[in-house]
């Protein structure tokens, strides 16, 4: 395994813009935008064009998030897929065929996924049969009460 590199540039860019779009200091500056674009209405009497302005600057901000807030969303969802194959990996008593999933037809995850639906029903099912746990408020019960 090679040592980690930073990334194309796109990725460094979208990686970037990701994280200051998504800040405060991104929000102040769209509302400043949109509140001093609301306040220049009386000077250009509320015209067609000063409509058009803003209409036009979010749309085009609007298109190029899209695609940065898509490329990060794969990057992350790719990176916890890696981990969650890793812990399936590492531990002994997993399924190692369940390594990999999001690769699979929908129809074979539902598959997998109503198996374990039912174990977790048998799990519960054992688990309010035995009359020395107490599963009526489990969730709300402080664990450490």
């Amino acid at each position: 395994m090679s040592a980690i590199n930073n990334g194309s540039r796109f990725s460094r860019f979208s990686q970037a813009a990701a994280r200051m779009s998504g800040g405060p200091r991104a929000f102040m500056l769209a509302l400043s935008i949109v509140g001093v674009w609301g306040l220049s209405g009386p000077l250009f009497d509320f015209n067609d064009t000063w409509q058009l302005v803003i209409n036009t600057g979010t749309t085009i901000i609007t298109f190029l998030m899209v695609f940065l807030i898509q490329n990060t969303q794969n990057r992350d969802t790719q990176a916890m897929q890696i981990k969650l194959d890793e812990l399936i990996w590492a531990t002994r008593e997993a399924h190692n065929s369940l390594l990999d999933l999001e690769e699979l037809e929908a129809e074979d995850l539902e598959r997998i996924r109503a198996r374990y639906t039912d174990l977790a029903k048998r799990a519960r099912d054992e688990l309010r049969s035995r009359p020395d746990v107490d599963t009526r408020n489990a969730e709300s019960r402080d664990p450490g009460a």
